[in-house]
């Protein structure tokens, strides 16, 4: 396929070629690509947007507790990871039952552990990467779910904690007194 030339009899520029801009081609339809503006292809680009992630997919080293608890039971680690995702919705004993229910069919807890990556991506806008949802916890979803783990606590959402504690926590840090205490008592 090769560029497409008026004879010079009708362009004005001495029989030079203009180069379109980005608008189809009139004959075909297809739009002269080569020729595009900078920001023409934008538009049909699916970038992915958001704040990346505070620590790699791949760093389970940095919290070991966590890594060899969710080596042993995926299922705990997923639990409290939904039950601070969902707000107290779903609870933690209720989240790992039904993660280890889907464990032995066809090995499809990679479902429900991609359906709560993306919610928590959604909710603190977090880029999805580097692998998208699915493919981080069909290939390495004890990664995955170290990674989730991570990101909630370095958020001050400590799954350990469940939803509760973490209520109480921050209802004991708001009700904490912000006076120096004195040592009227101490006197007597």
């Amino acid at each position: 396929m090769g560029r497409v030339t008026t004879p010079s009899e009708e362009n004005p520029n001495n029989g030079i070629p203009l180069q379109q801009t980005g608008t189809p081609n009139q004959q075909t339809g297809v739009p002269v690509s080569q020729f595009a503006p900078p920001k023409y292809h934008q538009a049909n680009v699916n970038l992915s947007v958001g704040r990346p992630w505070s620590t790699g997919l791949f760093d389970c080293h940095e919290d070991q507790t966590n890594a060899a608890m969710t080596l042993i039971s995926p299922c705990v680690t997923f639990g409290q990871i939904a039950e601070v995702v969902d707000e107290g919705e779903m609870t933690c004993p209720l989240g790992s039952f039904m993660y280890l229910l889907m464990m032995p069919v066809l090995c499809s807890q990679w479902v429900m552990g991609s359906k709560y990556r993306e919610k928590m991506r959604r909710k603190f806008n977090l880029v999805e990467a580097p692998y998208s949802d699915c493919a981080s916890h069909v290939l390495c979803s004890c990664c995955a779910l170290c990674q989730e783990y991570r990101e909630l606590k370095i958020r001050n959402l400590d799954p350990s904690l469940g939803w509760n504690g973490i209520l109480a926590q921050g209802q004991y840090q708001s009700e904490a007194p912000t006076f120096a205490p004195t040592n009227q008592y101490m006197s007597k």
